[in-house]
Parts: C-alpha cells; sequence; structure tokens
C-alpha cells in the first residue's frame, strides 16, 4: 500500500466530506471543529520533514545517535526510548515524521538488521502515545469525556501506558536479537556516511519552534502549519515536492471521515449504547476493531461522543490497536511517507505480521495494570 493508493482509496470520503462542509447542519460543523485541528498539525509536520531531510537533518542525527553506541540491542533500545520520549513529549505523529528517516539512517550505518528500526519507528510511537494526554489526540477526545482532572487521568492510565511501551519495546529488541547484523553488514556501513555534515540552520530552527509550540500550545495546529508553510517558502520546495510529501487527499479522506461519523455520533446513540453494556475487555477490543476498520481518529471522535464507562480501556484499543494493521492510525500513513523518502520500502504485511503479536500482548499487559 502506497501514497497514491491510499489517496485514491480516499476519494470517496473527500466527496462525502465536501458535502457535509457545504451543509449548514451544526453537528457536522461540530464535528468538523473537533477533527479539524490534528489533520492541520499534520501537514505543518510534514512540511517541516520534507525540509528537515533536504536540509541533512536526518542524516545528522543518525550519525548522533550512532555516536551512542553501535551495538545492535542496545543501538535499538536507544532508539525506542527516544521514540517513546518524543511522542510523550510531542506527539506520535511528530515522532514518526521525524524520526522514521533518523532509526533508518542509524541501523544502516550501524550495518545492522533494518527491520525492528524502520517497523520500531511506529509501532513504539502507537505504543508509547498513551504516556502523555498530548502524545495523541485520541487520548484528548477521550479525556474530554472523563469528568476527571488530565492528572488524576495521566495517574491512572501511567500503569497501563507503561506496561504497553515495555513490552512492544521488549517485543522488538527480541525480533533484532535473532537477526543482529543484516546480510551485507559492510555493505549497509558503506551506504551511510560515517560523518554527517551539520544540517543548515533553518531546518534546525523551523523543527525547534515546532517542538516548542506543540508543547506550550494547547492547540498548536494553527502555528505549526504556519512554521511548515513559511519553511517551504524560504527554502524554496517546489509544489509538486510539497504536495508530494504532504498527500492533501489522504488528509482530506482521513478529515472526511472523521467529520462523517463524528455527525453520525451527535445523532445516533448506538455507539454510547454498545459501550454502556461492555466490559473493560470488550471496550478495549470494540476501540481496537473500530480503529482498524476507520482509523483510530474517527473511531474516537465516534466512540468518545457520550462519555464512555471504560474510558481508559478504550484508549488501550484506540492507541495500541493500530499495531494490528496499517489502516489504525494516521502514524502508519505518515510512517509509509516518511519510510520511503528514506529509501525503504515498508509492507503493510509485514506491519501487520510483526504489528499483531505485539498489539494483543500490550493490550493485555494494558488491561492488566491499567483498568483498576
Amino acid at each position: 500500500m502506497d501514497g497514491g493508493r491510499v489517496e485514491r482509496f480516499l476519494v470517496a470520503p473527500v466527496l462525502a466530506g465536501a458535502v457535509v462542509a457545504f451543509c449548514t447542519d451544526e453537528r457536522a460543523r461540530d464535528a468538523a471543529d473537533q477533527a479539524r485541528g490534528p489533520f492541520l498539525l499534520v501537514a505543518g509536520l510534514l512540511m517541516l520533514g520534507l525540509v528537515a531531510d533536504r536540509d541533512g537533518l536526518f542524516a545528522w542525527a543518525s550519525a548522533r545517535l550512532l555516536g551512542v553506541t553501535d551495538h545492535p540491542r542496545r543501538l535499538l533500545a536507544v532508539a525506542l526510548a527516544l521514540v517513546a520520549v518524543v511522542t510523550a513529549l510531542l506527539n506520535l505523529d511528530t515522532a514518526v515524521v521525524f524520526l522514521t528517516p533518523v532509526l533508518i539512517g542509524a541501523a544502516r550505518g550501524a550495518g545492522v538488521e533494518e527491520g525492528p528500526f524502520l517497523y520500531g519507528s511506529v509501532l513504539m510511537a502507537n505504543a508509547s502515545s498513551l504516556l502523555l494526554p498530548g502524545a495523541n489526540l485520541t487520548n484528548l477526545l477521550v479525556l474530554a469525556s472523563e469528568p476527571v482532572s488530565g492528572a488524576t487521568f495521566v495517574a491512572r492510565v501511567l500503569p497501563g501506558a507503561l506496561a504497553a511501551a515495555v513490552v512492544t519495546a521488549l517485543g522488538l529488541m527480541a525480533w533484532q536479537g535473532r537477526h543482529p547484523r543484516c546480510d551485507g553488514g559492510n555493505d549497509a556501513r558503506d551506504r551511510a556516511p560515517a560523518k554527517a555534515e551539520r544540517p543548515r540552520p533553518l531546518s534546525v530552527v523551523a523543527c525547534a519552534i515546532a517542538a516548542v509550540l506543540v508543547l506550550v500550545l494547547p492547540d498548536p495546529s494553527l502555528p505549526v502549519l504556519a512554521v511548515g508553510v513559511i519553511a517551504v517558502l524560504v527554502r524554496r520546495v517546489e509544489g509538486d515536492a510539497v504536495a508530494e510529501a504532504v498527500g492533501p487527499l489522504a488528509l482530506l479522506g482521513l478529515f472526511s471521515v472523521s467529520v462523517l461519523l463524528g455527525a453520525l455520533a451527535r445523532t445516533w446513540s448506538g455507539p454510547a449504547e454498545l459501550l454502556a453494556s461492555a466490559s473493560p475487555l470488550e471496550t478495549t477490543a470494540i476501540g481496537a476493531c473500530a480503529a482498524i476498520l476507520v482509523n483510530n481518529l474517527p473511531a474516537a471522535v465516534l466512540l468518545s461522543a457520550a462519555p464512555p464507562p471504560h474510558p481508559r480501556a478504550l484508549l488501550f484499543g484506540l492507541n495500541l490497536g493500530p499495531n494490528l494493521a496499517v489502516t489504525g492510525s494516521l502514524s502508519a500513513y505518515l510512517w509509509f511517507k516518511a519510510a520511503r523518502s528514506a529509501g525503504a520500502e515498508p509492507s503493510a504485511l509485514r506491519f501487520s505480521l510483526i504489528g499483531a503479536p505485539l498489539a494483543l500482548v500490550a493490550m493485555a499487559a494494558a488491561l492488566l495494570t491499567g483498568t483498576r
């Protein structure tokens, strides 16, 4: 599955979304207001990722990561910890866009098996997106429906979040341990420069500004989008390259699905009634299945229109379920684009073969530790 196929597949939802956009129904407008922020944020981040790649920031960061260690397992552990920290502090989309090329470059530079780094960047980002509320928009959507403070919510979800992240990291490290070096280890070393040049300052400053905006603003979407637009204009990036990096049809398609389901949830009590009678385990399964079927952001809009009885269990499904298949989250689409831009060949099938067992174990671990 590549970006072009995703965008063509989502043409119909785009057209449906256009109908919703022109309608005067207040519920549709409310759903659009609820969903538009993350898509604007992602567009800005993708523009920044394009500029950062052209300015050599990813190659430089890969070299710095290699400076810590080139031991295969330790390198992967450091890389996954970096993904978890960036995901928690910024958000999983930021982590996937910025760190996927860094991890791929580090694996190639060390001459180690690329797979755990390639797939680990997105699987670990999804698994770590429970650590703080701002790590994933689904957290904020469900948090809004639970009548407790953010600090109380974090205290309740943190045990399950840590369990999910640790289980996922251990699984990826076990996979890497079976293939410590790639078949052409020396060739892999030759493909990556031992010493990367310093990146141009534009991308460093722009990414730093975006990171601060994400951290300090309750809604950083428009400011980050503005930073991305300014960066591509100053760098004089071609319009075709920007369109290829952002994938506007895919983003519009997912946005349309979110608006349609959000409007539906404001008129149909079916999802609320289904969750009202579900146990924590069933709630997690519902969240995971909904994420795979319609993507976790539209699923969160649909399932959080009314306060769910088991909000943390729902989040376990919405955040960890996307590791079952690439249809589960926007981060997988961003990962595909970032990986391909770095010269990798991600596979939707291999994503599921690796991610599904980790997702099931992570959801079980999260439920055992985080629903009390």
